[in-house]
């Protein structure tokens, strides 16, 4: 499986759950903007803190979590 380096879990932090880089920023907010039918774009727009590289490992954390 490819490094997912910018997918971080600490239980400080967002009581644990996955987030980008040790920021407060879930991936779950990420993949439900993203199931709701933002763009990646529009994702970076409303976190400006964020590129393009931190949404698409949300996006592969996501498929790895569900993988067999």
């Amino acid at each position: 499986m490819e490094r997912l380096g910018r997918i971080t879990v600490n239980p400080n932090v967002c009581l644990g759950q996955p987030t980008i880089r040790g920021m407060r920023i879930t991936v779950s907010v990420i993949l439900k903007m993203l199931a709701g039918g933002k763009s990646v774009r529009e994702v970076l727009e409303a976190y400006p803190e964020l590129v393009t590289e931190d949404v698409r490992q949300a996006m592969l954390y996501a498929a790895w979590v569900v993988s067999d």
